[in-house]
C-alpha cells in the first residue's frame, strides 16, 4: 500500500519551482536582449566614409600611428596623412585622445585608415559654420593685401577680407579708382589687429569670407544711438569722393555730407574745397541703419529765404550760367539762388551752348519760383529775337 502523504504532489511548491525557473529564463532573456541591443547600436554605428570618429592612441612607430576604435576595430594614420600632419604628429602622446576622419573603412590589413589632416580641416569649417551663426567676433591681423582686399588667416585656413566689407575709415577712398593706389592704401591694414566676423564658409570650394563691417555693426549702432535728427556736430573731414565728404565725427564713427548738402551754391568738386584733416561743424540730418547723413549748409543761412522776398514769378532778372545738364542751363540769379533753363526753349543743345556760354551773364524771366521747395525755372531772353 502507498503512502499518500509521500506520493502527495505538493502544488504549491511546483508553482513555486516553475515561478522560479520563469524568473531566471525571463532574467536570461533581458540579458540576451541587452547585449543585442549593445549590437544593434554598435552595428548601427559603424563609422562611414568622412564620418569623425575618436579614440586613444594605442601605438606610434617611425611612420604610423595606431588609434583604438572600440568595437569598430583599430584605426591607423600612415602614409600620405601621416606625412600631412606631421606638425600634429609630433604633438601626440601615447594614450592621447585624437579625433581623425575616416578615408578607408578597412584596408587589406583590417585598419581603419584615418585622417588627421582632414579632421582637423573638418572641425575648423564646422568651427567657422558656428562662428557664423553665432556671430562671433574674432581678432584677426591681415595677412597680405591685393587689389580687391586683404588675405587672413584663422585656424590655419586662409580666407579673405574683401575691401568693400572693410569699415568706413578702413576703405581705400580712391576717387579714380587707382588699383595701384587701392593696394597702397590696403597695404597700410597689413599686421593691424581687426574685429572680423565670418560672413560665409564654402569647405567645398575652400572659401572662407570674412567682414569688418558685421564685427562693428553692434558697437556702431550703440555709438550711433546716441546722436539725433537735428545736432550739431563738429568733425574732422576723412575723405572726400565725387559724391561727398565723409567727417569722422567720434572713434568708430564717421557721417557722409552728399554733394549737394556741402552748401547752397553749386559743388561740383569737394576736392576743391576740403582737405583731408580739416575741421568742420554739421548738422545731422538722417540717422537710418546705423548710419548718419549730414548738411553742411544747414549751418548756414539759407539764401532762398532772402529771395522768396525779393523775387516773383514774372520778374526780369540777370543771371549768370554756371553749368549745362541734361536738361539745360543752369544759372545763378545770386549766391546759393539759381535756375534752370530748359533746353526746350532751344531746337537742341548744340543751339543752346550757342546762345549760352559758361561763365556769362544774361536776362531772363522766372517762368517757375518755389523758395521754400528751392525751384526756379527761367526763359532766356534773347536779344537777337528782339532785334528782329
Amino acid at each position: 500500500m502507498t503512502n499518500t502523504e509521500d506520493t502527495t504532489i505538493d502544488v504549491e511548491e511546483i508553482k513555486k519551482i516553475a515561478s522560479e525557473k520563469s524568473d531566471k529564463e525571463q532574467k536570461e532573456d533581458e540579458e540576451a536582449l541587452t547585449v543585442m541591443g549593445k549590437l544593434v547600436r554598435q552595428i548601427s554605428g559603424i563609422p562611414e566614409l568622412d564620418d569623425l570618429v575618436e579614440g586613444p592612441v594605442i601605438s606610434i612607430e617611425k611612420s604610423s600611428i595606431y588609434v583604438d576604435l572600440g568595437p569598430f576595430g583599430t584605426g591607423i594614420i600612415y602614409g600620405r596623412e601621416f606625412l600631412a600632419a606631421r606638425d600634429l604628429v609630433k604633438k601626440i602622446n601615447l594614450g592621447d585622445s585624437v579625433t581623425a576622419k575616416v578615408v578607408e573603412k578597412e584596408n587589406e590589413d583590417g585598419y581603419v585608415e584615418l585622417s588627421l589632416q582632414e579632421a582637423r580641416n573638418a572641425l575648423v569649417w564646422s568651427e567657422a559654420t558656428e562662428a557664423i551663426n553665432n556671430k562671433t567676433i574674432l581678432e584677426l591681423s591681415p595677412k597680405e593685401a591685393n587689389k580687391g582686399g586683404l588675405i587672413v588667416e584663422w585656424q590655419g585656413i586662409q580666407g579673405f577680407l574683401p575691401a568693400s566689407q572693410l569699415k568706413p575709415e578702413h576703405y581705400p577712398r580712391i576717387d579714380d579708382g587707382d588699383k595701384n593706389r587701392i593696394l597702397e592704401e590696403l597695404k597700410k591694414l597689413v599686421g593691424q589687429p581687426l574685429s572680423l566676423s565670418v560672413i560665409s564658409a564654402d569647405p567645398k570650394e575652400g572659401k572662407l569670407i570674412f567682414s569688418e563691417k558685421d564685427g562693428a555693426q553692434k558697437e556702431r549702432r550703440e555709438i550711433v544711438e546716441k546722436y539725433n535728427v537735428g545736432d550739431e556736430v563738429s568733425g574732422e573731414v576723412t575723405g572726400m569722393v565725387e559724391f561727398g565728404v565723409f567727417i569722422k565725427i567720434e572713434e568708430g564713427l564717421e557721417g557722409l555730407v552728399h554733394i549737394s548738402e556741402i552748401d547752397w551754391g553749386l559743388v561740383e568738386d569737394p576736392k576743391k574745397i576740403f582737405r583731408v584733416g580739416d575741421k568742420v561743424k554739421a548738422k545731422i540730418i538722417e540717422v537710418k541703419d546705423g548710419k548718419i547723413s549730414l548738411s553742411i549748409k544747414a549751418l548756414k543761412n539759407n539764401p532762398w529765404t532772402e529771395a522768396e522776398k525779393k523775387f516773383k514769378k514774372g520778374d526780369i532778372v540777370e543771371g549768370v550760367v554756371i553749368k549745362f545738364n541734361q536738361y539745360g542751363a543752369l544759372v545763378s540769379i545770386e549766391e546759393g539762388v539759381s535756375g534752370l533753363v530748359h533746353v526746350s526753349e532751344f531746337t537742341s543743345t548744340e543751339k543752346l551752348k550757342e546762345k549760352l556760354e559758361l561763365g556769362k551773364t544774361y536776362a531772363f524771366q522766372i517762368t517757375l519760383f518755389e523758395p521754400k521747395e528751392q525751384k526756379m525755372t527761367l526763359s532766356f531772353l534773347d536779344k537777337d529775337k528782339k532785334a528782329e
